[in-house]
């Protein structure tokens, strides 16, 4: 099905990852809202398949837009879609409208708590968890509680006074070994609430104590010789390695808060917002703030967390941040989470404003790609502390072998990408043997010596492939030239990609995600292949002719123009003699194919 361009680019940046992704019309009105594995997979097969359903196919026609969040995991994903349906119910979604739709495990606010699953959910103090994905993964994880620790399942009012006056009696339940009786008092109420305290870890995904107990008390059965006990506490054991269905989606008991946080470039930031009503995600918004001088991030959020709350009506009195921020909402409290639930919550914030920033660049590469060179060009030039943007940026290195035909190359690169027809490549003159730094002071002299001579323009950006050796050589030719502090240079080291500046004895780490390191990199090694390829043809140029130079009546400029003629040795090799004769003429080609036919 055919798609308006600005959908078309929009596919293409899609990330292969899971989560939601809506359909918004021309209004900006939710029409669809669905799940995914592989968002772009899913979300492109609908402008490229043509076998939809009436109702698909007449939705894909007021498609203007798609909005996606992503999630950690394909579960994640199918309990958020169901969140954000029912928050927004859109007019295309035929299923998930229910409240009921997912289930919670609660543990009831009672003496003797019960631990069950429901759907239905009532504010009256008791603690739920989840929604969980499915019915089957929520029972799995009551039955490894069942198995594990055992609790009432009955209704009885189990008070103080009632087990007192002997009211109950054991059912069925004890009697198979699914409940310890305390509504006969066989069980204490502390020894029951450890119980549920244990049920509690497991179901919040706190593993590790609960493993260890296992283990002490498969141990100590096995001490005791009581084989059959410890083997059910291995079973145990086996079975909570395998559990691992704790949700990622926000516990029941993280109601009504938002979420801010912000991810910054050199040119904007990037705030997400998550709001998080009655324990799930029902709302993710990005908006794209410029800069206007060099803020932190905090005035982002100091700007856009009031601005953002208005925009979705929202009254929550918990406010979690990614960095700290003074600001002062009435009846509400601010907070910058450090670990736990609270702070995953920050994480998957983060993270969406990640995604919305690479999606951001992605489509203005596509359309706008002078605006893709001109934030770059700026990064560059925050990054390496420049006066200027490096629109033209030189990289130098050299290549030697045990001091044998020394090359150097310089590769060039204008607004981030390479100019080959700038490339140049360089013999050494004056140095004799492997001497790195000498080879580097000399290029260098003669490559911006022969550019002022001849007035053209001098780079923003000079790049030195080795550490403060060669950084320091390369100075010393600029010093000579009268252009040291008139163009920024660096010296970038292999072995840890750090990056040295003059006279600064600390080398600078950029991030290895950094876009300033990657072209660094680039320019780095596109300056290694070049130079290498030059010494390598040095070297077989050279091989070439000490072996003409053994053929009598043969002299360096004969040597020279059949070289010229041929390109290579074999090519000489397999010619002719006619076509040897008519480049050298008769006596020297005589001795050519004489010398080769004799196996010299």
């Amino acid at each position: 099905m055919a798609a308006s361009q600005h959908i078309t680019n929009l596919l293409k940046t899609l990330p292969n990852k899971p989560g939601v992704y809506q359909h918004i019309d021309k209004e900006g009105k939710i029409l669809y809202i669905g799940k995914a594995k592989d968002l772009r997979k899913r979300v492109s097969s609908y402008f490229t398949k043509n076998d939809h359903s009436a109702r698909i196919a007449t939705m894909v026609r007021k498609v203007a837009d798609i909005r996606t969040i992503i999630t950690d995991s394909e579960g994640d994903a199918l309990l958020l879609e169901n969140n954000l349906i029912k928050e927004h119910q859109p007019r295309y979604n035929i299923n998930l409208k229910d409240d009921k739709s997912y289930p919670y495990i609660t543990i009831r606010k009672e003496r003797f708590p019960r631990i069950y699953g429901l759907r239905n959910l009532t504010r009256d103090g008791s603690e739920y968890y989840g929604p969980y994905p499915s019915v089957k993964s929520m029972n799995a994880v009551l039955e490894l509680i069942r198995q594990m620790y055992p609790t009432r399942t009955c209704k009885y009012n189990l008070s103080a006074e009632n087990i007192e006056a002997d009211k109950f009696k054991t059912c069925l339940e004890y009697h198979i070994g699914n409940c310890k009786g305390p509504c006969e008092d066989l069980q204490s109420e502390e020894d029951y609430m450890a119980d549920v305290e244990a049920a509690r870890k497991i179901i919040k995904g706190q593993l590790g104590s609960v493993k260890q107990h296992l283990k002490q008390r498969m141990m100590a059965h096995a001490e005791a010789t009581e084989f059959e006990q410890a083997q059910r506490c291995k079973e145990k054991l086996e079975a909570l390695e395998k559990y691992a269905a704790k949700s990622t989606v926000v516990s029941f008991s993280l109601t009504n808060i938002d979420v801010f946080s912000v991810s910054m470039d050199a040119e904007f930031g990037y705030v997400n917002y998550l709001q998080v009503i009655e324990g799930a995600i029902v709302q993710s918004y990005t908006v794209e703030i410029k800069k206007k001088l060099d803020e932190e991030p905090a005035a982002f959020l100091h700007l856009a967390i009031p601005e953002i709350r208005d925009l979705f009506g929202s009254t929550a009195r918990t406010i979690f941040t990614s960095h700290l921020v003074e600001l002062e909402i009435e009846g509400s409290t601010i907070h910058v989470p450090q670990k736990g639930e609270k702070k995953k919550l920050i994480d998957l914030s983060i993270k969406n404003a990640l995604y919305y920033r690479q999606e951001k660049l992605k489509n203005i590469q596509i359309v706008d790609p002078d605006r893709h060179v001109k934030r770059i060009m700026t990064q560059m030039k925050t990054d390496l502390r420049m006066p200027v943007e490096p629109r033209h940026l030189e990289c130098f290195d050299n290549s030697n072998i045990q001091g044998t035909n020394p090359a150097s190359a310089c590769v060039v690169f204008k607004n981030g990408k390479p100019s080959k027809s700038d490339y140049r490549k360089f013999n050494i003159k004056t140095v004799e043997g492997p001497d790195d730094f000498a080879s580097m002071e000399e290029v260098v002299h003669r490559r911006y010596k022969r550019l002022v001579e001849e007035g053209e323009p001098l780079p923003q950006l000079i790049i030195i492939d080795g550490g403060k050796g060669q950084l320091g050589a390369a100075l010393k030719a600029l010093e000579r030239l009268g252009l040291r502090g008139k163009i920024t240079i660096i010296g970038i080291a292999k072995r840890l990609e750090e990056l040295y500046f003059p006279g600064d004895p600390y080398p600078l780490h950029l991030d290895k995600r950094s876009e300033t390191l990657k072209i660094i990199q680039q320019a780095r090694d596109e300056a290694h292949r070049f130079s290498l390829s030059h010494h390598r043809n040095r070297r077989s140029k050279g091989t070439f002719k000490s072996e003409l130079e053994g053929v009598k009546g043969i002299g360096p400029e004969t040597i020279k123009e059949l070289l010229r003629q041929f390109k290579s040795v074999k090519r000489i090799k397999d010619a002719s003699f006619e076509q040897l004769k008519e480049i050298v003429g008769h006596a020297k080609a005589k001795a050519l194919t004489d010398y080769f036919s004799s196996g010299k």
